[in-house]
């Protein structure tokens, strides 16, 4: 297996195989990846509905599947908060509202799963996919799971990475194996 390209985000930066790609002063997550979506005019009209964890996922990935079929790639994730920072504004959603009416447009975010669909969605990528919640970044296990994958003949590239956010901190280190 080999790492092909890799994508990082993070301190208001996105680098592509060790080259900054975009940079700005915007320390806002909310902020900075409606910048960067223009900048790089990424083309998904949904991205604007989804939450913070997969707009930072999609973000990465888009810049390593911009180009090409991708409907042979897998996806492996991994974070440690899973989706508790969109788990908040859910619960506050339903503590604001008098009849108990939460927002339907946030809890189809409860889940750090949704992330890779999205992805899945927009490159229309028919393999497997996981999303685990693990207590760091273990780039062993993940390169592990890929190589059963791989192995498997299910897919014939893994896209992997730790997509962690939780209020204002977050970082993304995602990159593709192939055999």
């Amino acid at each position: 297996m080999k790492k092909t390209d890799i994508c990082t985000i993070n301190n208001s930066k996105i680098t592509f195989n060790n080259e900054v790609i975009f940079e700005t002063q915007t320390e806002n997550f909310s902020d900075f990846s409606k910048e960067a979506y223009k900048t790089l005019e990424v083309n998904y009209a949904k991205f604007h509905k989804m939450d913070n964890l997969s707009k930072l996922a999609f973000l990465a990935s888009e810049i390593i599947l911009k180009e090409g079929d991708h409907s042979r790639t897998a996806l492996v994730f991994a974070n440690r908060s899973s989706s508790l920072d969109t788990d908040f504004k859910y619960q506050e959603s339903i503590n604001s509202q008098e009849n108990y009416f939460p927002s339907p447009a946030v809890f189809v975010y409860t889940l750090p799963n949704i992330c890779v669909g999205e992805i899945s969605i927009k490159h229309k990528m028919q393999t497997e996919n996981a999303f685990f919640v693990l207590d760091e970044f273990d780039e062993q296990f993940l390169n592990n799971y890929s190589e059963q994958i791989l192995q498997s003949g299910k897919a014939d590239k893994v896209l992997c990475g730790w997509v962690e956010l939780y209020h204002e901190s977050y970082n993304a280190f995602v990159y593709l194996l192939t055999n």
